[in-house]
């Protein structure tokens, strides 16, 4: 009889670690990868830096070409959409119908970009998070600017386009800082006053807001009220095109709508679980799906990736990252979990191999690590940086954007972050949130760390 597939749904940077870890954890059945992007496994990070500035083209993304993915022997769905799960017997729906059921599933379906209401039918406005998206913005954003000229103050007759960027947290301010060195006019527009203030703290923030302030970004808060928009041809066809965001009453200016002039628009608002396709009451998917300290949503049911919620073994609740070392790690983590769980249940029935037997299941336990690069500054963190109650903030030269930000909750260091500090200073203050400190020795150490330079 042909053993069963394990099906990896998410041809991403954590669906292609779990299916390169099954291989080597010896899995040798059938294995699937679905994508619903026609593209090969490629990289996100650069999407919103080096694809978008032009440094890189989409092949410099990929994270294997073809022929390094022949070895895997993967039955490689690309442009493949699954749009149900049978937790029960593990019977995976994909579109046109075809069902497969599968001995296990790991889901790494990531996250989708959040939009407004009839954005989708107005041109010129855009979201960024598939390479297609990417690509867009970058072909319409070369139709005008001046390159290098990202020091200047924004519409100082430059010829660039007027980019309004709504969401300033860590995707609009890198976009922002990628469309100033292009030479366009740049307005950032966020509900909070600082940017990325909810992911690093209102210090560190403040000192992003420098930086793009001093590049030529306009900086404004509000809630967007909606767009203005022209006819794209005289014809009336088409798509209407953007020419304006509204903001809402209490946004920069006080009362009454303000009107920021757009030829384009970035929503960078945030993004949302790709869950909607899986409708198995059997999974809890409130903020992603939600897993037991090993990466698993019900038996032969793992997940990684940005769209895992799983119990963190060190800090003791659910957590879900959107960061892409997490990624990696964690679709290893859930392909180890998996095979030791089948070859525990009925190893003759998943062509296992050996290697796969000797496995114990392990709690998922990373340290978190994320960067941002923003103009030459760039940002490095470790632990947990979002939803503390405590942070404190060193600058060491302002000038140069250079500092560092501890933070705590519940009295112990659980992140630490740098801007402008090399990595390897940086990487010898991991331990100090790997396994949280109390807070006053983390600051002790954080401080003779600072002081040694």
């Amino acid at each position: 009889m042909t053993a069963r597939p394990i099906a990896v749904v998410g041809a991403s940077a954590a669906g292609l670690a779990a299916a390169e870890a099954l291989r080597r954890g010896g899995w040798r059945g059938p294995l699937t990868l679905i994508g619903d992007e026609p593209h090969l496994p490629y990289d996100r990070p650069p999407l919103s830096k080096q694809l978008l500035h032009g440094a890189w083209e989409p092949d410099r993304l990929l994270l294997r070409t073809a022929e390094q993915l022949a070895p895997l022997d993967l039955d490689l769905r690309l442009g493949t959409r699954a749009t149900g799960l049978d937790v029960a017997t593990r019977t995976l729906s994909l579109e046109a119908g075809e069902r497969l059921a599968c001995a296990g599933v790991i889901i790494a379906t990531g996250v989708a970009a959040r939009t407004l209401p009839g954005a989708d039918r107005i041109a010129g406005v855009h979201t960024l998070r598939t390479l297609d998206e990417a690509l867009a913005l970058r072909g319409e954003l070369a139709h005008g600017g001046t390159p290098g000229s990202g020091g200047a103050a924004a519409g100082e007759g430059e010829g660039g386009r007027r980019l309004v960027i709504v969401g300033n947290g860590v995707l609009g301010c890198e976009a922002a800082a990628v469309a100033r060195e292009l030479g366009h006019d740049v307005t950032l527009v966020g509900i909070e006053a600082t940017p990325m203030a909810a992911a690093v703290g209102t210090e560190i923030g403040a000192l992003l807001a420098e930086e793009h302030r001093a590049r030529g970004v306009r900086l404004r808060t509000g809630a967007v009220d909606g767009f203005e928009t022209a006819p794209a041809d005289p014809a009336g066809t088409g798509d209407p095109q953007v020419t304006a965001v509204r903001l809402a009453k209490g946004g920069a200016g006080g009362g009454g709508v303000t009107r920021l002039p757009a030829d384009l628009v970035l929503l960078a608002i945030g993004s949302r679980p790709a869950v909607e396709w899986l409708a198995d009451s059997a999974l809890d998917t409130i903020d992603g799906l939600r897993c037991d300290a090993y990466c698993a949503a019900a038996p032969g049911i793992y997940a990684a990736g940005d769209v895992a919620r799983w119990d963190h073994p060190v800090h003791g609740r659910p957590l879900r990252f959107e960061h892409r070392m997490n990624a990696t790690e964690q679709g290893m983590a859930a392909a180890r979990n998996l095979l030791a769980e089948l070859a525990t249940t009925d190893p003759a029935a998943t062509g296992a191999g050996d290697g796969a037997s000797a496995q114990e299941r392990r709690p998922f336990a990373p340290v978190p690590y994320f960067w941002s690069d923003q103009y030459g500054i760039k940002l490095q963190a470790y632990g947990l940086t979002a939803g503390a109650d405590r942070v404190e903030t060193t600058v060491l030269d302002r000038a140069e954007r250079r500092a560092l930000a501890l933070y705590g909750r519940d009295g112990r260091a659980v992140g630490v972050l740098a801007a402008g500090i090399p990595p390897r200073q940086l990487r010898a203050l991991r331990a100090v949130v790997a396994t949280p400190l109390p807070w006053e020795e983390a600051r002790e150490r954080i401080g003779a760390a600072t002081a040694a330079g």
